[in-house]
């Protein structure tokens, strides 16, 4: 079987009192982990395009990138598919937080202290390390 590639991207919303926000995905108690929003390009799009609608999407709220976060590379050798995340550092411009009931996968939407990025059962536990490298010092 031949490897697919999947490609997306991720924004990093960080607040001034240090909460990045985050989403609290899955369709069952037991599958719910937190991740920042993320997805992949439609037709046409530009990674940074798709950064900002998904952001829009999955937290009604409009962002604008302020810079680029890095690129995390992964493969997965038994389900035969190679992941490229571009994330972004990005900041709120408009919107309004809104949890969609018609999505099963998002149970909630919350502003997370960085500081305690470790208690959070987080879909990615490299995504922690991430957050923090974007603190302002």
């Amino acid at each position: 079987m031949e490897m697919s590639d999947w490609k997306g991207a991720a924004g990093v919303c960080i607040n001034s009192r240090n909460e990045v926000l985050m989403v609290l995905q899955g369709p069952t108690d037991e599958e719910k982990k937190w991740s920042l929003p993320a997805g992949p390009p439609e037709a046409g799009e530009t990674l940074e395009e798709s950064c900002v609608r998904e952001f829009s999407e999955v937290t009604g709220l409009e962002v604008r990138i302020l810079k680029s976060a890095g690129v995390k590379k992964d493969s997965f050798d038994k389900a035969d598919v190679s992941v490229e995340l571009q994330y972004f550092l990005v900041e709120v411009v408009g919107g309004e937080l809104i949890v969609w009931e018609e999505d099963p996968w998002i149970q909630a939407i919350a502003w997370q202290p960085i500081g305690k990025l470790e208690t959070l059962e987080l879909a990615d536990p490299g995504e922690a390390e991430v957050i923090r490298s974007l603190i302002k010092q």
